[in-house]
């Protein structure tokens, strides 16, 4: 087994599929009308990476918007994502902050909901 997708709550899928299209470089593999479910389904990858993320727009969901997702992007260089992330305007919590297992940096979308993005400090 492995991990196929992660869903993301979303109240609004067109801006939200702008912000990690255009904001943070994901890639559309599925964008298609589900009637069956009644909404629109979304998935898009990060090329190099086996994991979609899903976005998602459900009522029993809603509560779940603008909190701290269980999700951490990994990067390189958290301060050098951080400053190319903030001169799209991409907004964040704090600013990156170092640990003894590496650096971090809060990152909110276009909805509210915010992500860690960690850089592993590989001596720990």
């Amino acid at each position: 087994m492995f991990i196929k997708s992660v869903s993301i709550p979303v109240a609004d899928q067109d801006r939200a599929l702008k912000f990690y299209t255009e904001k943070l470089g994901f890639q559309v593999q599925v964008d298609a009308d589900c009637p069956e479910w009644g909404q629109r389904w979304i998935e898009l990858t990060k090329p190099g990476s086996p994991i979609e993320l899903v976005l998602f727009t459900q009522d029993e969901f809603k509560p779940l918007l603008g909190k701290q997702m269980n999700i951490m992007y990994s990067t390189d260089s958290v301060q050098k994502t951080y400053e190319t992330l903030k001169a799209k305007g991409v907004e964040f919590v704090c600013a990156p902050k170092e640990e003894s297992w590496g650096s971090y940096v809060l990152m909110k979308d276009s909805e509210g909901n915010i992500f860690c993005i960690g850089e592993e400090n590989k001596k720990c």
